[in-house]
């Protein structure tokens, strides 16, 4: 079987990159290759190729097949266009110095659009970029709002309760002043009509005693006549 030019894959689960090497086609996919000629990582944006343009191009021209993966890059990085060139310099289409004009009006034209693709995906990142600070923004802003107003209303709540319950100690001091006095003017009024009274009754008493102590007396007095 003709050797071939083809991935070797490479790293950790879902985050694999790969070696492009040159392999016997007999040779399982990662197993032993004759020569590594560069590396491609499609977990970049855009991907990410490192080639070594000549060693390619020299192993195209010695017969190396490249797998369907492996042609578009080769493609993509104007192997395969070299080797279309040099084939009608072969052929004698035109000159080497015509195919390297073309060839080098071809990279300028590629890089031209790998530099549009680049910037396309610079500004697009930047204006999702800016997209998600700007709603970040409106969410903080929002969010300001509603603990400005929680604070207000907490604020609102604890005046209303501190001048309740100032009225409450206001009220509550009033009514202790009240008590305080209240007692004083009845005890005036109890102590001036309990007075007065006691003065009545105490001259009654005393004659009820001297009646008594006369009964007495005259009892006493009869008992000795007999």
């Amino acid at each position: 079987m003709p050797v071939k030019i083809r991935l070797a894959r490479h790293g950790r689960k879902r985050n694999a990159y790969y070696y492009i090497v040159v392999a016997d086609g007999r040779a399982p996919r990662d197993g032993k290759y004759i020569e590594r000629i560069g590396d491609y990582n499609p977990n970049t944006n855009p991907a990410t190729i490192n080639l070594n343009f000549e060693k390619a191009l020299s192993w195209l021209e010695k017969g190396a097949q490249p797998t369907d993966t492996a042609r578009a890059i080769l493609s993509y990085e104007g192997v395969m266009y070299k080797k279309h060139l040099l084939g009608g310099i072969k052929k004698g289409a035109f000159d080497e110095a015509t195919a390297e004009s073309k060839f080098t009006a071809w990279k300028q034209e590629k890089l031209a659009k790998i530099q549009a693709n680049r910037d396309s995906l610079n500004k697009s990142f930047e204006d999702e970029k800016k997209k998600r600070l700007d709603e970040e923004a409106k969410i903080n802003e929002l969010r300001a709002q509603n603990i400005a107003q929680k604070n207000s209303e907490l604020i609102a709540k604890l005046e209303a309760e501190q001048k309740a319950e100032e009225e409450g100690n206001k009220i509550a001091a009033d009514t202790t002043e009240e008590i305080t006095k209240t007692p004083a003017k009845e005890e005036v009024k109890v102590k001036a009509e309990v007075e007065p009274t006691a003065t009545k009754e105490t001259p009654k008493a005393e004659g009820t005693s001297e009646a008594k102590g006369t009964s007495e007396a005259k009892e006493t007095k009869e008992k000795k006549a007999e």
